[in-house]
């Protein structure tokens, strides 16, 4: 349940790169070819989505 709320809460595209990174598995190249984004870039956005997540759970009392 935390993670729908956090997943919906970010912006269309870091959602979209999220879930195909996390979800289906993809690799970085793969997302970076279909976004048309910099494979720096992907990995910059997972890195700091990573870390709202982390924070997120950590406030909702979840510790990783």
């Amino acid at each position: 349940y935390s993670l729908n709320i956090f997943v919906g809460s970010l912006k269309q595209e870091t959602r979209e790169i999220f879930i195909r990174r996390y979800w289906y598995l993809s690799s970085i190249k793969e997302i970076s070819r279909d976004y048309g984004i910099s494979e720096s870039k992907i990995k910059v956005t997972l890195l700091r989505t990573r870390e709202l997540l982390r924070d997120f759970l950590r406030k909702e009392g979840i510790v990783i």
